[in-house]
């Protein structure tokens, strides 16, 4: 029979893998082997400047996470996998997608986003999306072009007005 602090302790990995699945919007399950040490302090790196973070769990501890909040993935939780998660709902997913980009052996699997369970194709979606900073740039230059319209119309009614 298991020591009672061995089943306390897995317990308490459940536990913060569920409340890490539900404190983020972002949690996404992602392949590593491979990769070297100093590949994934730079990838943790990265995170950490969005505001993310990365771990590897057990996957029978995270399945028993995931399973006691309804959450099924299918068989994606075979294999090594680790888990990056953030308040951002895509910026982690960003930032492994680049990274994966850069180095063949990460690969992204599947994901909860915003609660939603998103695939491989979800993921490559939502990592194609532009940065906050990027939107509101793009934002910007809307309202821009729209002032600048506005303007070079109120010139040309000036001077018809000037010429009657």
């Amino acid at each position: 029979m298991a020591n009672q602090k061995i089943i306390a302790k897995k317990q308490e990995v459940v536990e913060e893998i569920k409340k890490t699945a539900e404190n983020n919007n972002a949690f996404v399950l992602y392949e590593y082997q491979g990769l070297s040490v100093a590949e994934m302090t730079t990838l943790r790196k990265k995170l950490r400047e969005v505001g993310a973070d990365t771990k590897i769990y057990k996957n029978t501890l995270t399945k028993r996470a995931l399973d006691s909040m309804n959450i099924d993935l299918g068989d994606e939780l075979n294999g090594p996998k680790a888990v990056a998660f953030g308040e951002d709902s895509v910026a982690p997913i960003k930032i492994l997608s680049d990274f994966a980009k850069e180095h063949e052996a990460l690969k992204l699997k599947v994901g909860i986003v915003d609660g939603e369970v998103a695939d491989k194709e979800m993921l490559d979606k939502l990592a194609a999306i532009p940065s906050r900073d990027g939107l509101l740039t793009m934002f910007a230059g809307c309202l821009i072009g729209s002032v600048r319209n506005f303007a070079i119309c109120l010139d040309l009614v000036a001077k018809q007005k000037e010429e009657n």
